[in-house]
């Protein structure tokens, strides 16, 4: 019973950080119904310069407590990522958006392999290493542990969801989001700016993901310039399951895809005889994507898209 409540938190913790980024893929998606696959590098530059940046105050003569030197990479790594997403639906995907359907897709393909490249040229192949300057403190819950970063990461979490939900649907950026989601052209008739709406979505989505960068680099102790791919894979899957374009699915969806990676790679020895090992956590994200793909493949709470009229 404990290794089930230990993996169920480790779970809720993945889960958490999935969720943020599948919050970028699936506001996105709703409104360009674009999968915008270099969304996961835009997570893995926000952990590079959040550790650039506390790298360099740790290094330096400063003497600040360690949460405020992460609170300031995390400052600087927001920004960073907002100006870098607004770019990149500027530069690379506002121009192609009365193209046909395949044409932006490849260009996210592409957005995604010059970033990855970027991160390399600029930060190095090596990995990167969080200093330890957050307590890890551990409680038993019934004969499971949590730290205080697993519980700090899934409280920030749940209250920037919650957040982001009530913008959504109370604030008049969140009215005209779900105006534009619902059909760009009647959207501009009304008054809309669909530019600036789109582009409020991609600073939105990269603030987020700047978020769970910084969470999962400190989560894992280190950051890598490839580190975005498989983040983002399994973020999108998260996506998929809830419902690419439901803002609840993405949550929703994001939870269950790292319990059930949590529970599967604390169980997967066990079920396979030792044959296979904790390693091999990434298959179940994709097991899980094919699964939704051929039995609903709207997703948990279904799909919400832009109207084509």
């Amino acid at each position: 019973m404990d290794i089930f409540i230990q993996q169920l938190i480790n779970g809720l913790v993945l889960g958490s950080i999935y969720a943020l980024v599948a919050l970028g893929y699936t506001m996105v998606y709703g409104i360009l119904e674009l999968i915008n696959f270099a969304h996961g590098e835009v997570t893995m530059i926000g952990a590079m310069v959040a550790l650039a940046v506390i790298g360099a105050i740790a290094g330096s003569a400063l003497d600040l407590p360690g949460l405020l030197v992460v609170l300031a990479g995390v400052l600087v790594a927001i920004p960073a990522c907002m100006l870098l997403g607004f770019t990149i639906e500027k530069v690379a995907y506002r121009p192609l958006r009365r193209a046909p359907r395949l044409a932006p897709l490849i260009t996210a393909i592409g957005v995604s392999i010059v970033l990855q490249n970027s991160a390399m040229l600029i930060w190095g192949r090596q990995y990167v290493s969080f200093p330890p300057l957050i307590p890890q403190n551990s409680h038993e819950i019934l004969g499971a542990h949590i730290t205080d970063l697993q519980i700090f990461i899934i409280l920030l979490s749940t209250l920037i969801m919650a957040g982001l939900w009530l913008l959504v649907q109370q604030s008049t950026l969140g009215r005209a989001m779900r105006a534009t989601a619902q059909s760009k052209e009647v959207a501009a008739l009304m008054g809309v700016n669909v530019d600036r709406v789109i582009s409020a979505t991609f600073l939105i989505g990269s603030a987020l993901a700047a978020i769970a960068g910084v969470m999962v680099s400190a989560y894992y102790g280190l950051a890598h310039y490839y580190m975005g791919f498989m983040l983002g894979l399994k973020a999108f899957s998260a996506a998929v399951l809830g419902g690419i374009g439901n803002i609840a699915g993405a949550m929703l969806g994001g939870l269950l895809l790292g319990v059930i990676e949590a529970l599967g790679a604390g169980y997967i020895g066990d079920l396979t005889g030792g044959f296979l090992g904790s390693h091999y956590q990434d298959v179940f994200a994709f097991f899980v994507l094919i699964l939704v793909l051929v039995f609903r493949p709207s997703g948990l709470l279904g799909e919400r898209v832009a109207s084509r009229a």
